[in-house]
């Protein structure tokens, strides 16, 4: 039997890598050119909308969910009723998060848990003392195939963190680097929720929801429970925003009304797909717990849900589709009104953790230095580049690579972007283009883990000489 998952986007080659007999890990790729252009012509459907209740089934099983209740004595197609819990029951509406899952076997039906070697991944924060200096990484190495296969969970590596899982308040921040799919296993992160943002390669991820289709220049967000396999065509990259406690939300807007900024219709949510299959030589089920990673074995695909409804789901945005504010006078705006996501701790107006972009845009203040100004911040600011070249530092700073400028350490441009847009011509200009930066700002003081300070062997050592060629232009005779 062939299964046939056709992904808008990809080529002949990535293609071939969706006819893996998933069950017995065979390839089946006879009659390629046939079923190649086959697949070609279908694309995964998506629905649209932040945080609102979906409703989806499979078409190969209409009428899957039940009629004016969501646990009936007998479920259609004889499947059974799970729901799955974002929140606690007694939340007020606008925050309480479920959904009820219909599936062919239930998730509990799998061996007991078992401990998994973590590699990288930790929670462990004194494992090193403690840095405040500028930090920067150059692009982090990505092993080659076939002598090395990584898949998404082998290819975790937890740069920096703090806060503990246990208490459910805390984030991560994780390097992820494979060359290969994940087979036969899924993930599910029981500690908080995943950001996760490609910056090299496509990522098919399988999800009790559906699947989608997670390109560079989109984030795919998936939540505290939910069971996901990836699927990669070639080497791959990208960063993820790992919270606990809580689960992102769009920022409020404030003044500036109604629409702006990451519009909730440009969020998609996959469609119902199941997979009835049986997995002889066994499933494995990974689960995140308290900063570990468990292993149960079970002889079926989790991803057997056949229809579900609710508010509680994956989902995907494409950056391009950021409506960007800026100043149209003088002076900057603060960097906030590039706030995609938000989780918020329990202090107003303070975020345990923002995800925030700078996207090309028109840059028009008068009589103003347009990049980003030198500051000093009671908050921890990461950040990444997914393409492209930032412009308060075109040189060191690369796409695959990261910094980090911790709470109250002193950054900027360097000295090259200081002379130059010190002496520009103040006229229209295009910012930014064909790059895309993002950063990672947290309320937390953030520590560095033995891997992103030593291991890793990426720390760029002479970040610090970026600023160095800086003079002092004062002079106490002319103003």
């Amino acid at each position: 039997m062939y299964l046939c998952v056709s992904i808008l986007g990809l080529n002949k080659e990535e293609t071939k890598s969706l006819y893996e007999k998933s069950c017995e890990g065979q390839f089946m790729l006879q009659e390629e050119e046939r079923m190649h252009k086959s697949c070609a012509s279908v694309r995964l459907k998506y629905m649209s909308g932040f945080g609102n209740e979906h409703v989806s089934e499979d078409p190969r099983c209409p009428g899957a969910l039940p009629e004016g209740q969501n646990n009936p004595q007998v479920c259609p197609y004889g499947l059974y009723a799970e729901q799955l819990s974002g929140s606690a029951f007694t939340c007020p509406r606008p925050t309480n998060k479920r959904s009820w899952l219909y599936r062919i076997l239930p998730s509990v039906c799998h061996k007991p848990f078992e401990p998994l070697n973590e590699g990288h991944l930790t929670h462990n924060w004194d494992e090193v003392e403690p840095d405040p200096n500028q930090l920067r990484w150059r692009p982090f190495e990505i092993p080659k195939a076939p002598q090395n296969k990584v898949d998404f969970v082998s290819g975790l590596h937890t740069l920096c963190g703090a806060g503990e899982p246990r208490g459910r308040n805390g984030i991560a921040i994780h390097i992820f680097v494979c060359n290969t799919s994940m087979l036969n296993r899924c993930l599910y992160n029981s500690d908080g929720d995943f950001l996760i943002v490609p910056q090299q390669g496509k990522l098919l991820i399988t999800t009790e929801f559906g699947k989608m289709l997670v390109e560079p220049n989109e984030i795919c967000v998936i939540q505290q429970g939910m069971r996901f396999n990836v699927e990669v065509f070639g080497e791959t990259r990208g960063y993820i925003l790992e919270v606990y406690g809580a689960h992102f939300e769009l920022p409020d807007l404030g003044p500036i009304g109604a629409n702006g900024l990451a519009n909730p219709r440009d969020f998609l949510v996959p469609v119902a797909w199941y997979e009835d299959c049986q997995v002889p030589g066994g499933y494995t089920v990974i689960s995140k717990y308290q900063g570990k990673l468990f292993a149960a074995q079970q002889d079926f695909s989790p991803f057997n849900v056949v229809a579900w409804h609710g508010n509680y789901t994956p989902y995907k945005y494409h950056l391009e589709k950021f409506m960007v504010i800026n100043s149209v006078a003088f002076d900057h705006a603060d960097p906030s009104i590039f706030t995609v996501l938000t989780a918020k701790s329990t202090r107003l107006g303070v975020a345990l953790a923002d995800f925030v972009i700078f996207p090309p845009r028109w840059g028009v203040a008068n009589n103003t230095f347009r990049p980003p100004y030198y500051h000093r911040n009671c908050m921890s600011e990461f950040m990444g580049l997914i393409k492209g070249h930032y412009e308060a530092k075109e040189e060191g700073f690369q796409p695959g690579g990261a910094s980090l400028h911790s709470m109250m350490t002193p950054h900027g441009p360097d000295a090259e972007c200081f002379e130059k847009a010190s002496k520009a011509k103040l006229e229209p200009e295009r910012v930014a283009e064909g790059t895309m930066a993002f950063m990672f700002e947290s309320s937390l003081s953030l520590a560095i883990t033995k891997w992103g300070l030593q291991t890793s062997k990426r720390l760029d050592k002479n970040y610090y000489k970026c600023w160095e060629p800086l003079k002092s232009h004062f002079n106490s005779k002319r103003k």
